[in-house]
């Protein structure tokens, strides 16, 4: 038998066909099954306090510390929601609606600034084109949590602070987006595409919107969900920036009323409701762009 024929092993099928067996290491049974015993246990350790919030927001104040934690007691979820909403003249709602108008609109302007800048890098060659993409990347880098001080500097001196630009002007900024525009625009859009339509007599700006940002779709959609996502989830930015009530978004809210748990307990119930409902925007956002987002990253780590 000669060192090919050793290496694969022809099986012949049903029809008479070869069929070549690839030879390989196996996985073994202990490997697997430590693998799946590691992924439980870190499923059941971001699941078990997703499932904590779903029981306890169904609970009443009395039952919340009088019955199993981890099962329902009477289910109140309807009424707890109603409360929650008439409370002070539905002011959970008004948070609903700023965490949605500052995370909706700073994230499709901080998507389409990301793929302007990103595809300018990636297509135009310019001096300084990379010194400028690597000081992008260092803002990757830096924790927004570093700004927050500087920002809240800057806005003090052109008085915009508690305002809603106090923290819808610092969420259009996106270092990553740009990042991920660029290595998708190098990918997909064609020099040849661009060519073709400046020779029909389309300008820059109108083969950017018409040809490039259609081939460019599930990185741009990628970017929105993470700046989306980012943006609902802020915290520190709204903390030094804002002072009326009217102006917070839900994060804050709720944080405000956390601290003053003590001095009314009521609110304790509300904080479990509010914080349950306000994850519902993100999960139906993720499962609505989840394919986009999936296509968005693969085509990001080509390079």
């Amino acid at each position: 038998m000669s060192a090919t024929t050793s290496a694969t092993r022809a099986i012949t099928t049903g029809r008479g066909r070869p069929r070549i067996a690839a030879s390989g290491p196996r996985e073994s049974i202990l490997s697997r099954a430590g693998a799946m015993v590691v992924m439980s246990v870190f499923t059941l350790y971001f699941l078990v306090p997703l499932w904590w919030l779903v029981v306890a927001s169904t609970k009443s104040r009395g039952d919340l510390f009088s019955t199993n934690p981890l099962w329902f007691a009477d289910f109140q979820l309807i009424e707890n929601i109603g409360a929650l909403f008439a409370y002070r003249d539905g002011v959970y709602g008004r948070w609903l609606l700023n965490s949605a108008l500052y995370a909706g609109l700073g994230g499709v302007i901080a998507t389409v600034i990301a793929a302007m800048c990103g595809y300018a890098l990636a297509k135009y060659k310019f001096p300084g084109r990379e010194a400028i993409f690597n000081t992008v990347l260092g803002g990757v880098l830096v924790p927004a949590t570093a700004l927050a001080l500087p920002l809240f500097l800057l806005f003090s001196q052109v008085q915009l602070t508690n305002t809603l630009w106090a923290v819808l002007l610092p969420s259009i900024v996106s270092p990553f987006g740009v990042y991920l525009s660029r290595v998708f625009a190098e990918a997909s859009v064609p020099d040849e595409l661009l060519e073709a339509s400046r020779l029909d007599g389309a300008g820059e700006v109108r083969t950017f919107f018409t040809v490039s940002i259609r081939l460019m779709f599930p990185a741009l959609v990628t970017v929105f969900l993470f700046q989306f996502v980012s943006i609902w989830n802020n915290f520190f930015l709204p903390l030094i920036m804002l002072r009326s009530e009217e102006l917070f978004p839900v994060t804050y809210g709720l944080y405000a009323w956390n601290s003053t748990i003590n001095q009314f307990p009521e609110l304790r119930t509300f904080v479990l409701v509010g914080s349950l409902l306000s994850i519902v925007p993100l999960i139906v956002t993720f499962l609505l762009l989840q394919r986009y987002w999936r296509s968005g990253l693969g085509s990001g780590a080509l390079k």
